[in-house]
């Protein structure tokens, strides 16, 4: 979502009303939240307490939570009723959710950990993984990770970031396959820098999950 000087409170609910209209049974927040401090910005992420979905809100780190100060914020989502997974999983009715902290957390003693995340899980149950960066899609299936749901890259938002975005990251958007684990990244709702999409209009992905027999 990238909340910022330019990105407000009014941009937050009109994201939190267009979620609450698929009525989703989960909603995961794959980091990049903000761009600034939660003193300067608490009131633009407070609508994201009327979410509504049938077991919760999720939200894992980006690298632009360390620069904005991610304990804070992680404290201040709790409040709005959003439950960080700090490479922690969340049992669900179908299927184990897990998250990981991004790499970024790594330059702060908080990066992820994908085995507090993953092991021990039961194996005949599916596990959707919760990771800011798509390049973290080769741990994921090194532990045979189902679905990796992703953002950070912005679909690339405009030349040259597309081509810089390119180097370093396996996917920009949309759903991909790597080692048998399936990858989905969103381009997001917000932007880095100028204000600008080319090419790379932003969305908000319905993620609807199917098992293997069709049910």
């Amino acid at each position: 979502m990238h909340l910022g000087p330019l990105l407000g409170e009014a941009h937050t609910r009109r994201i939190v009303d267009i979620i609450n209209r698929t009525s989703p049974d989960a909603v995961a927040v794959v980091g990049d939240l903000v761009d600034g401090t939660v003193e300067h910005l608490g009131r633009a992420a407070a609508p994201l307490r009327h979410l509504t979905s049938r077991h919760g809100t999720f939200f894992v780190t980006g690298n632009h939570e360390y620069k904005s100060g991610a304990e804070p914020w992680i404290d201040e989502l709790r409040e709005l009723g959003v439950r960080p997974l700090r490479n922690e999983r969340q049992e669900l009715p179908a299927f184990a959710l897990a998250g990981v902290n991004d790499i970024t957390g790594e330059e702060h003693g908080d990066g992820p950990d994908y085995d507090a995340a993953l092991s021990g899980r039961d194996p005949s149950r599916a596990t959707v993984l919760l990771a800011h960066q798509p390049v973290m899609v080769t741990e994921a299936a090194r532990r045979g990770v189902d679905l990796q749901l992703s953002g950070h890259t912005h679909g690339g938002q405009m030349t040259p970031l597309n081509l810089l975005a390119a180097t370093q990251q396996p996917a920009l958007a949309g759903l991909h396959e790597f080692d048998g684990t399936q990858l989905h990244v969103t381009r997001g709702t917000g932007f880095w820098g100028h204000p600008v999409r080319v090419g790379a209009p932003p969305d908000i992905t319905v993620v609807e999950l199917r098992s293997s027999d069709g049910r």
